[in-house]
């Protein structure tokens, strides 16, 4: 009866960290370029004083199939048509894998994203003063063109090219925001020379929210029923021990 109510409880547990997976899906769902969670149980068993025990080891993984594209007209919107990644390096000097291409450049010339980290280029930091010396020399907005394969120019004259990345294995890639994916070593990634750059684009979150209210319904009533079984347990354990207490 006490395995009974371990078994139903780790079943709730479960239950509930589904349910904060797809919350966070369904939170992040006009979040720009962000990849849905989806979340499965390793079950393995262990022994614990001579006695076999079932356990489910958690795996969440993130679905890293593209979202749409969507045309904004804004020069400083990128968006990925592939399975690159942009990379980024916070003030920490920490680097990190990225699909959402909201950039701009901030009064040093460097380019950033939403978040204030550094985007990378061939040689590091992509840094374009000229964009804002052009303005202070005629005083007009300069052309800022980015070609798909990340070749970064101003007023027609190449200054970077937008390093874009690929994952040896994906499924290694660790989130560490709602747009970062952080990764062990320089030896899982690669230079993508097949995904493109699209300036003037944002990529939406691949999260169908149909399919996660329908999971979120559904761990709902899964919970519950969990619930009330746990509580018939209870009582059934309760009644037990009153009766054996008579004797």
């Amino acid at each position: 009866m006490i395995d009974r109510l371990f078994v139903l409880m780790q079943s709730m547990q479960q239950l509930s960290r589904s349910q904060e997976v797809t919350a966070n899906n369904l939170a992040n769902l006009n979040t720009p370029g962000f990849k849905g969670d989806n979340l499965f149980y390793h079950a393995f068993q262990e022994e614990m004083d001579g006695e076999a025990y079932y356990k489910a080891r958690p795996l969440q993984v993130s679905d890293l199939k593209q979202g749409v594209l969507s045309e904004t007209g804004s020069n400083f919107d990128f968006a990925i048509n592939g399975s690159g990644f942009f990379m980024v390096e916070n003030e920490d000097g920490q680097k990190f894998l990225t699909r959402n291409g909201r950039f701009e450049i901030d009064r040093e010339g460097y380019l950033r994203d939403q978040d204030g980290s550094y985007v990378q280029g061939r040689s590091g930091d992509i840094r374009i003063p000229e964009y804002y010396r052009s303005i202070s020399d005629d005083e007009r907005e300069p052309s800022f063109e980015v070609a798909k394969d990340g070749t970064v120019r101003v007023n027609d004259e190449i200054q970077d090219q937008i390093r874009l990345v690929g994952v040896e294995n994906p499924m290694a890639l660790e989130r560490r925001s709602n747009s970062y994916f952080a990764f062990d070593s320089v030896a899982q990634i690669y230079e993508d020379n097949q995904s493109l750059v699209m300036q003037g684009y944002v990529e939406g979150s691949n999260v169908n929210a149909l399919s996660e209210m329908t999971d979120m319904m559904k761990n709902l009533r899964l919970f519950e029923s969990q619930q009330r079984a746990m509580l018939t347990t209870n009582d059934i354990l309760s009644n037990v021990t009153n009766q054996l207490g008579k004797f």
